[in-house]
């Protein structure tokens, strides 16, 4: 019998759905891979906004992880929304016990809506306690400055930003280029850089505000797909397309910052990514 393929999700819930954990989960399903999740912190939001959070106990969180190393075999697992330094020093603590194979760190700091989501004091823990482990890293404009200190306003900048991060410890980054020009430009246009190479992804700019939860289910389609055995230039390339997909053809759910749309991509002959 074929063996399912297995990924992991560390990250906060969203209970809109759009986004963190819920994302996730439905991009591996897509993907046809078995999504695992440990929850680092319960929200209470919808597209309009996030009104709560919930730090999950560092004790509860190991226990996740504990459980899910003990009983699956996972080979590759994203880290989402972690919140605060307490819970990122948990989960790399936790890192060093358990294997979970390739590793994708999406360096969540803000919602769509604004909401912060990483306190300020834990960005340091990031770079130090995560940022080493990590395969592929995946910040967008805004956080790749906030990671590096350097305003990235082309692809030179964007490469300095990148080789930065790399000499903090991340093999692969992938900055995506999506608040280009304040979110106006005509594309959008991603640079990564491997230990080997370097190249863009560009899409077409999609005029709509149903973009809650790109960055989630873009790492998670690279996370689904390393899982699977892909390589990580493959797996990017498919993520781009993935969530391009999910973008230009919205659902229309709620009154903001709607959610993508996670059956697109395998309805559709091509997503228009060059």
């Amino acid at each position: 019998m074929t063996k399912i393929a297995q990924a992991l999700t560390i990250a906060g819930s969203d209970s809109g759905g759009g986004a963190g954990i819920q994302a996730d989960l439905k991009t591996f399903q897509m993907r046809g891979v078995f999504g695992t999740s440990a929850i680092t912190a319960v929200t209470a939001q919808n597209t309009l906004g996030v009104f709560d959070i919930h730090p999950i106990p560092p004790a509860t969180i190991q226990a996740q992880l504990k459980a899910i190393a003990e009983d699956f075999d996972i080979r590759a697992f994203k880290l989402g929304m972690l919140g605060s330094a307490e819970t990122i020093e948990c989960v790399a603590n936790a890192l060093q016990r358990y294997k979970f194979g390739q590793m994708v760190l999406d360096p969540v700091m803000v919602a769509k809506g604004g909401a912060p989501l990483l306190q300020q004091s834990a960005v340091a823990a990031l770079k130090q306690h995560l940022l080493p482990l990590a395969d592929i890293i995946t910040p967008n404009l805004p956080e790749a400055e906030a990671l590096t200190g350097i305003k990235i306003i082309d692809g030179r900048s964007a490469e300095q930003a990148a080789r930065t991060l790399q000499q903090l410890g991340a093999k692969t980054v992938v900055i995506k280029g999506g608040h280009s020009n304040n979110s106006q430009s005509a594309v959008c246009q991603d640079w990564v850089f491997t230990p080997q190479q370097h190249f863009t992804l560009v899409s077409p700019r999609y005029l709509t505000k149903h973009t809650h939860g790109t960055g989630c289910t873009f790492s998670a389609c690279i996370t689904a797909e390393l899982a699977k055995g892909q390589n990580a230039v493959i797996a990017i390339r498919l993520a781009k397309q993935f969530v391009t997909a999910a973008i230009s053809h919205p659902l229309h759910i709620g009154n903001g910052h709607g959610p993508t749309n996670h059956w697109a991509f395998s309805s559709l002959p091509h997503t228009g990514v060059y």
